[in-house]
């Protein structure tokens, strides 16, 4: 395990972790967010979950690269999917920057972990 994959793992989990359990219990602004997008609240808690399980498989993946992989796979995709529902929503490029700037994240932590064999 390399630094580069156990920072870009914590970075990614303390951002996520938190992100995820408010949307499952849907706190007011994570509501307030769901409506401003069109989303109803329980496919908001399903990206919820998503959330907090990639979160714990970026910890798993410490110990198991292939279980690492998956979670920042899985945040790539996600946060690709996010950027693009912000933008076709009519949301301005810097509202989908956030979700863009994880994907690549993501990205990074996938490459650092196919780089470490």
């Amino acid at each position: 395990m390399t630094t580069a994959q156990v920072t870009l793992a914590a970075v990614l989990s303390l951002v996520f972790l938190p992100l995820g359990l408010g949307k499952i219990a849907a706190v007011p602004f994570m509501r307030q967010a769901a409506a401003h997008l069109g989303m109803p609240p329980g496919l908001y808690r399903v990206v919820g979950t998503l959330e907090v399980a990639g979160a714990v498989g970026l910890v798993l993946g410490l110990a198991s690269a292939l279980l690492g992989m998956t979670a920042a796979i899985g945040f790539a995709l996600l946060m690709t999917a996010a950027a693009v529902v912000h933008l076709r929503h009519g949301d301005p490029p810097m509202r989908a920057l956030p979700a863009a700037v994880l994907a690549l994240t993501a990205v990074a932590y996938a490459g650092a972990t196919v780089a470490a064999g």
